[in-house]
């Protein structure tokens, strides 16, 4: 399995376990792609996940900049035009550091990380 597939993986393990419910996994358009879309509460969020060995150079997060975040966006409207809804839209970020080789893998679910 490929890295950022398993990352993905186990980001909707880490969200289930927090109660979410995991409504769509790598939602792709022309120009972007959400890797998870989930519902808690009266949030929909639409998940970044990062994936990388470690944090020792750089935070995986740091990948999400503004271009990314702006595809984020326009993909997520797309997402809500086909899935009209009264849930608050949010966009979180998860890192995911370690491989599934390393059952000490961690995980840094930062939420609400940039404005849509």
């Amino acid at each position: 399995m490929r890295r950022g597939a398993w990352g993905e993986a186990a980001a909707a393990t880490f969200l289930e376990k927090q109660g979410y419910c995991i409504v769509a996994r790598n939602f792709t358009v022309r120009g972007g792609e959400i890797d998870l879309i989930a519902q808690q509460g009266r949030f929909l969020v639409f998940v970044e996940v990062k994936t990388r060995r470690s944090d020792k150079f750089s935070h995986a997060c740091e990948a999400v900049d503004a271009a990314k975040q702006r595809r984020l966006i326009l993909t997520a409207q797309h997402w809500l035009s086909m899935h009209p809804t009264s849930l608050q839209p949010r966009f979180d970020v998860i890192e995911v550091y370690g491989s599934e080789h390393d059952p000490a893998h961690r995980i840094h679910h930062i939420q609400n990380a940039f404005d849509g």
